[in-house]
């Protein structure tokens, strides 16, 4: 028997192509929560969210859908489906239809019909896991900051990634080590008057979030060493990523 599906919506190819390359690295590989091998979809009102998330970070990515949604519709797609779909979606005028069922999920583009098994599973609650109320914001150039990461990453190893934030008022240090105690810093000059902080990331997970911004700065919200840090795009509310610091 043929599955019940909901309402149909829809958004602009380049859109949907777009919102996937914001958040598909962030996709779990292989995890044995399998509900976070793939990505969420969230469509509500006129907005489609977009969540992946590995359980150390989240990058969220939302965008305006073509007509109202008159109920959310929620689904968790496989990473296999996400891949093919980055195939299929153009960057050519045109839309995507999207139709979700309990248990399976249709995309109509370019007068090709596209049927996907969904991933079963109860997905993280994002809306807890993004911070509201830190108080230490710094705004910084988007390049120099990830030409940094990369100069620090090379001194880590395959093993350990980290790398160590230092942020005082007016300066951030950016430090790895390896094996031999050698040691690279990188010193930016930032806006900022926050407290001080020492905070430790997996170098990985701040170059892949940079890389997949297009924007010229970055802003990053933090509470202290201990909690996890937001990034976001200065004036976006479209796009939010979550990191949890290494300890």
């Amino acid at each position: 028997e043929s599955p019940t599906y909901g309402p149909a919506f829809a958004v602009p190819q380049q859109t949907l192509k777009a919102l996937l390359g914001r958040v598909s690295f962030a996709m779990a590989v292989q995890d044995i929560r399998y509900y976070l091998n793939g990505i969420l979809f969230v469509a509500e009102g006129r907005t489609l969210t977009l969540v992946a998330t590995d359980g150390h970070r989240l990058a969220l990515a939302s965008a305006e859908l073509e007509g109202d949604v008159p109920t959310r519709q929620e689904v968790i797609l496989p990473r296999k489906t996400v891949l093919e779909l980055q195939r299929l979606l153009s960057d050519r005028d045109g839309s995507i239809e999207m139709r979700f069922a309990a248990n399976q999920a249709k995309f109509v583009l370019d007068g090709m019909e596209f049927v996907t098994k969904l991933v079963e599973g109860k997905f993280p609650d994002y809306n807890r896991v993004i911070p509201r109320t830190h108080r230490n914001v710094v705004v910084l150039g988007r390049q120099p900051l990830l030409a940094a990461l990369q100069r620090a990453a090379i001194m880590t190893s395959d093993k350990f990634k980290g790398v160590r934030l230092h942020l005082e008022p007016g300066l951030l240090q950016v430090a790895a080590n390896n094996a031999e105690q050698e040691e690279a810093v990188d010193e930016l000059d930032i806006e900022y008057s926050g407290d001080v902080i020492d905070i430790g990331f997996n170098v990985t997970y701040l170059t892949e979030a940079l890389a997949t911004m297009a924007q010229e700065h970055v802003r990053i919200e933090l509470q202290d060493g201990n909690a996890s840090a937001l990034m976001t795009i200065p004036g976006d509310d479209h796009f939010k990523y979550v990191v949890m610091p290494m300890r």
